[in-house]
């Protein structure tokens, strides 16, 4: 089927690995689990009934399984009919000090594993760890952390690097998608798009994940123009709502996460102006806190609501 093609009921529409914990309680990490515990996570997306999951390489590093356990994942997937549609690379910025190199090296790696499993997404940023601040947080993005710095050198290294991970994704058959994050060079609508410009790649798009910046507790940029300006680019979509309040006199803000049709974003208005504009990317649900694997679930029955019908 050509992605032309692509109806509600056909639409790839991923899962997040935020509701499974990166770490389980005998303190064996979720990358170097025995099979059984990733058995246990597909039965439980499959349950779910998506039949997509991003891996996000804070739970599993497809770059850094051996073979035998790279094929082990996708049969235990592939038992449960999930697909791992993508994988995301996060926190591991290219501009990482003291570690740019390892963090490139790294991605070149992931776009390796991903093209060798079978995925059809790269996905990555320029966001960093979280700061001390961040790790105390109940929410994170409440807590200040890393800012790229306003210097045209700096930029255009992120750019060249980020245009070298372009092309190895060009050569292994993938798009790259550059997740927006706040006060990094994808941190406004501009910024982002003019730096898939500066790439200059046709398989390098955006992820416009506007969600990431709608629950700042600070002024941000209306979320109507920042979509207009950003979906002509998009090729991978993390979609999340926040409820969001702000005093007029703009002395406070607030924002909590809940479902795509509740939060602050209306989606059944930028999905259709994105379907209008060409977006035939996967989708992927996207949820912090409480039941995310369940609130995934409903948010994805929504998003079919908003998809063409044959």
């Amino acid at each position: 089927m050509s992605t032309a093609e692509l109806t509600a009921e056909t639409w790839p529409i991923a899962v997040c690995m935020h509701g499974f914990a990166p770490v389980g309680p005998d303190g064996v990490a979720l990358h170097d689990a025995p099979a059984e515990r990733w058995d246990a996570m597909f039965a439980e997306v499959a349950a779910l009934g998506f039949t997509e999951l991003e891996i996000a390489d804070s739970h599993i590093r497809p770059a850094d399984l051996e073979p035998g356990r790279r094929a082990e994942l996708l049969a235990i997937a592939r038992e449960h009919g999930v697909r791992m549609i993508s994988v995301h690379v996060q926190r591991q910025s290219v501009l990482e000090p003291g570690r740019e190199q390892r963090n490139l090296d790294y991605a070149h790696r992931t776009i390796d594993a991903a093209a060798e499993m079978g995925m059809d997404v790269f996905s990555t940023g320029l966001h960093h760890p979280f700061s001390e601040a961040q790790r105390r947080a109940l929410w994170f993005w409440t807590a200040p952390g890393w800012r790229d710095p306003d210097d045209a050198d700096t930029r255009a290294l992120a750019v060249a690097r980020l245009r070298e991970l372009g092309t190895h994704a060009r050569e292994a058959g993938l798009p790259m998608a550059l997740e927006m994050y706040e006060d990094t060079y994808l941190g406004t609508a501009d910024s982002a798009v003019q730096l898939i410009h500066e790439i200059g790649l046709d398989n390098v798009g955006l992820n416009p994940d506007i969600g990431n910046l709608v629950r700042l507790h600070r002024p941000i940029e209306d979320w109507r123009e920042m979509h207009a300006t950003t979906l002509p680019y998009a090729n991978y979509w993390h979609v999340k709502n926040y409820a969001r309040d702000a005093a007029g006199d703009g002395s406070w803000f607030t924002s909590t996460p809940t479902s795509l049709e509740l939060g602050l974003i209306n989606y059944r208005q930028v999905v259709r102006d994105a379907v209008a504009l060409g977006f035939r990317g996967p989708f992927l649900m996207e949820q912090y806190g409480g039941d995310s694997l369940g609130v995934c679930a409903t948010n994805r029955d929504y998003l079919r609501t908003l998809l063409p019908r044959p």
